[in-house]
C-alpha cells in the first residue's frame, strides 16, 4: 500500500511541473517571438514480480508479466518553434522572420545570444539595438541624414536621404539556425543562449538556403494557443486531483488495514 501512496506523489509532482510550463505559457500570450513549452513525462522503475515467460509448478510458462510501476518523472520541456503570427504595426525598424532562423545579438559585454523578437530601436549613434540595448550582430548603423529606410525581404537595408533621391545599400542583416533549436537555453529576455546540444551557429542570408525571409513593418506575435493551453490546464488539474485522491485513498485503506481486529 505505501508504494501507490509514493507513486501518486510523483504524479502530483509530476502535474505540478505540467502546470508551472502551461501558467508559463499564458502569461507569455503577448510577448513578441515567444515559443510556448510542454512539458514531457516518462514512467519510473518497475518492479518486476513475475517475468514473462516465467513457467509455474505444472510447467506452463506465462505469456504476459506482472510488474508494478513506480510513479512518474519530467524528463525534459520541449520548446516548439513553430511560426506564430504576424502582427503588422507599420514601425520601420521591426522585423518578423517568416520561416526559419534566429536574430544573431550582442550585449555590451561581448556576450552573444539569440531572438525571434524583431522589435529593434536605434540608439543614439544610429545602431539597431533590441529594447534591452543588445547591438544586432553583424551592426548595423543608420545614417543620422537618412529621410527613409528600407528592409528587404533578403535582409538589405536600403537608405535614401535628402541630399540624394538614389536608394543606397548600407547593410546586410544575416541570420542563425541551428541544427537542434530546442537545444537552445531560454534566458529571459526573449533571448536564447547556444548550448552543446544546439549545435554550431549556422549563419545565412534571409531566403537562402533554408533561411526564413524578413517582414518590416512586422512583428512575430507569440505561437501560443490560449484554448489549447486552457484544454491542457484542465487536464492537468484533473490528473492532479486524481492523484491525490489515490492517495487519500491508499490511507483509507492503510487506516482499515491498520485497525484490523483479530
Amino acid at each position: 500500500m505505501l508504494r501507490s501512496l509514493w507513486t501518486a506523489a510523483t504524479g502530483m509532482v509530476g502535474q505540478q511541473h505540467n502546470i508551472d510550463t502551461i501558467s508559463n505559457n499564458l502569461a507569455n500570450v503577448n510577448t513578441t517571438g515567444f515559443k510556448k513549452n510542454r512539458a514531457e513525462f516518462q514512467d519510473l522503475l518497475y518492479q518486476t514480480i513475475r517475468p514473462s515467460g516465467a513457467t509455474n509448478n505444472l510447467g506452463a510458462q506465462y505469456p504476459t508479466p506482472i510488474e508494478i510501476g513506480h510513479g512518474v518523472k519530467l524528463s525534459s520541456t520541449q520548446k516548439s518553434f513553430i511560426q506564430g503570427n504576424l502582427v503588422e504595426t507599420n514601425n520601420t525598424l521591426d522585423m518578423a522572420i517568416q520561416g526559419e532562423g534566429f536574430f544573431c545579438i550582442e550585449n555590451p559585454n561581448g556576450e552573444v545570444y539569440y531572438t525571434r523578437d524583431g522589435a529593434f530601436k536605434v540608439d543614439s549613434q544610429g545602431s539597431l539595438v533590441t529594447s534591452s540595448g543588445h547591438y544586432m550582430v553583424p551592426e548595423v548603423t543608420i545614417p543620422a541624414e537618412a529621410t527613409s529606410v528600407v528592409i528587404r525581404e533578403s535582409g538589405d537595408v536600403v537608405i535614401t536621404t535628402a541630399a540624394s533621391t538614389d536608394s543606397q545599400i548600407i547593410a546586410q542583416i544575416k541570420l542563425v539556425k541551428f541544427v537542434n533549436p530546442a537545444g537552445l537555453e531560454s534566458v529571459g529576455g526573449n533571448l536564447y543562449k547556444e548550448t552543446e546540444g544546439t549545435g554550431e551557429p549556422i549563419e545565412g542570408t534571409p531566403g537562402m538556403e533554408g533561411f526564413g525571409t524578413l517582414a518590416q513593418g512586422r512583428l512575430e506575435a507569440s505561437n501560443v494557443t490560449v484554448v489549447e493551453e486552457m484544454v491542457n490546464l484542465i487536464t492537468a488539474q484533473r490528473a492532479y486531483e486524481i492523484n491525490a485522491k489515490a492517495i487519500t485513498t491508499s490511507d483509507d485503506m492503510l487506516g482499515i488495514a491498520n485497525n484490523l481486529k483479530s
